[in-house]
């Protein structure tokens, strides 16, 4: 579905990472792996470390700490939010919605739309996408998107498929109208068909958690998880971005006639440094312009993972100049989706630790 958006723009970037650091040798025991076998999968995948975090943190505290982080240093203001959005697959509870508890922990105005989004590694992309839209209400000046997972707490740290990948954070997302911004295009496709290759298979009203569910088996491949834990088919997911996100990103640039060497950065959602660079290369896009270094310094934190690579890597660039951008996002759902873009001069554009313990 091809999507476009005029007069709005992304006017600030903050991301949230838990201090808590976990390094990949130092959890490489808990796997049914060899160790020279383990060390070739972090040459490989680029595993390195990733923030987690520790004790019973949930979505709403990333979040509610991001914003007050901005509210203390006058780059936002809590009278101005007219809309809050939060993307997650981590909410605080089933009932209500997370967004409601960020609203009411943060005391905002009660005449604004407060709203979640069950996306995962494309949620940024339908974040903006929900985002400008409700930019269209005369009424609506200011969205926040708040991106946020803590899915570390339901990955099973025996399961080397997941856990080495996994981390935890929070992005906050300023969008608003500007008549002199140029058009975004966007592209976004969706395969429910699909939807078994990332899944939690308990803890919903399908397969509620019991006792059986959080029984710890092994699979063929030495995992060990229980039904409560995320299960990834990674072949499934590898061949699913090969074969659909260079042909949704290709004509995406197609249609815009827009020419890679054009594109100053394409910042892509980050499962692992290989998939990255696999898909760098079937889109004939140098390396150093899809940055492929977040999994390795944060870990795979969902949708979070495009907000942290423009922050991480184009931090300083994007508070005083601008850029073209084309973001991608692709995972659980399935969902794909890319968005071209001019991105900058930002208001803010930084990177946060939350907490001492994460």
């Amino acid at each position: 579905m091809r999507l476009s958006f005029r007069g709005k723009v992304i006017a600030g970037l903050l991301t949230v990472v838990p201090a808590n650091e976990r390094k990949f040798v130092d959890e490489m025991a808990n796997f049914n792996f060899s160790r020279a076998r383990s060390l070739k999968l972090k040459e490989v995948m680029g595993y390195d470390r990733h923030r987690i975090v520790a004790g019973p943190v949930c979505a709403s505290d990333l979040a509610v700490a991001g914003l007050e982080h901005l509210f203390a240093r006058g780059q936002l203001e809590r009278d101005e939010i007219d809309a809050l959005i939060v993307v997650t697959q981590s909410p605080d509870y089933l009932m209500p919605a997370t967004s409601h508890v960020v609203q009411g922990r943060l005391g905002l105005h009660t005449d604004m739309i407060c709203l979640d989004i069950n996306q995962g590694c494309a949620g940024f992309i339908i974040g903006l996408m929900q985002g400008f839209m409700l930019l269209d209400q005369p009424a609506i000046q200011k969205v926040v998107l708040v991106n946020v997972d803590v899915m570390s707490r339901k990955v099973s740290p025996r399961d080397r498929n997941s856990f080495p990948l996994i981390g935890d954070a929070a992005s906050i997302t300023l969008l608003e109208r500007r008549a002199d911004a140029g058009t975004i295009e966007a592209d976004v496709k969706m395969d429910g068909a699909r939807h078994a290759a990332l899944i939690i298979p308990a803890g919903g009203f399908r397969r509620p958690s019991d006792a059986e569910t959080a029984e710890m088996v092994e699979d063929e491949e030495g995992n060990v998880r229980a039904l409560d834990h995320l299960k990834m088919d990674g072949s499934a997911v590898f061949n699913f971005v090969m074969s659909e996100v260079p042909e949704l990103i290709g004509d995406l640039l197609a249609r815009t006639g827009t020419g890679v060497e054009e594109v100053d950065a394409f910042l892509c959602h980050q499962p692992n440094r290989f998939m990255l660079q696999k898909l760098a290369d079937k889109l004939a896009v140098p390396h150093a312009k899809m940055p492929s270094n977040i999994v390795e310094n944060f870990g795979n934190s969902s949708g979070v993972t495009i907000p942290l690579a423009a922050t991480f890597n184009l931090g300083e660039a994007l508070l005083t100049g601008r850029r073209t951008v084309c973001l991608a996002g692709f995972g659980v759902g399935l969902t794909w989706g890319a968005m071209l873009m001019e991105l900058g001069p930002l208001r803010f554009c930084e990177m946060i630790d939350y907490g001492e313990g994460g």
